[in-house]
């Protein structure tokens, strides 16, 4: 994977955030991409020995050094702002880096996991994926209601009241930098889906692109 030229850019979107979380944090923003793709025809191989070279890119000294970068300083910073303990619950591109070096090394684990996974450590950027034909509406962001289920499934779990989430339309979809609500997800049989990311202060704009494109390339067979 390398960086996008600048004649190569994508469709992306910038969603809403509700007007009380924009009063609060006037910088935050989601973006999105859709897309349409076969994950069953991108190939696993090449993919793994992608990994396996970012694997051998990453030590404990990188790890130890990682916080001190713009990116993933930038997400400590907004994770405090937000009440969530970055030592305790890391930012993507830390705890993705603390799994590298815990299971010595970034396994396979599925095609979309692995190109997701690819982007974040060459960009320090999360990107999440959802199934576009359970979704109703742009994404945005907002904040949950007490009670209120994540996602329209069944086994969707409750959540408490006040808790930064994304969202379409209808339902809340996935708490912000944590789990996508269950049935939503992008998986081998989805055929249209929508990438999304979500930027904070000291975080570009072209860094943001940067991740999205990688993953979009990847899943459209650029």
């Amino acid at each position: 994977m390398t960086a996008p030229e600048a004649d190569t850019p994508i469709n992306s979107e910038l969603g809403w955030v509700d007007g009380e979380v924009r009063d609060e944090f006037p910088e935050l923003r989601l973006i999105s991409a859709q897309l349409q793709t076969d994950i069953n025809s991108i190939g696993s191989r090449a993919l793994e020995r992608h990994l396996s070279g970012l694997s051998n890119r990453i030590n404990g000294a990188r790890a130890v050094n990682l916080r001190r970068e713009p990116v993933p300083a930038a997400y400590r910073i907004f994770f405090r702002h937000i009440g969530l303990d970055p030592d305790v619950t890391r930012t993507p591109i830390e705890a993705a880096i603390l799994e590298r070096l815990l299971d010595g090394g970034f396994l396979p684990r599925g095609t979309l996991e692995d190109l997701l996974l690819s982007a974040l450590v060459e960009t320090s950027v999360p990107v999440w994926a959802l199934d576009r034909d359970h979704l109703d509406g742009p994404l945005g962001i907002r904040l949950s209601r007490a009670g209120e289920p994540l996602g329209r499934s069944e086994e969707a779990p409750e959540l408490t009241g006040g808790q930064l989430v994304v969202a379409d339309s209808s339902a809340a979809l996935a708490v912000l930098f944590g789990e996508l609500a269950p049935g939503h997800e992008a998986h081998t049989e989805t055929r249209r889906m929508v990438l999304f990311t979500v930027q904070v202060p000291g975080v570009s704009s072209l860094h943001i692109e940067e991740a999205l494109w990688m993953c979009t390339c990847a899943l459209e067979g650029a």
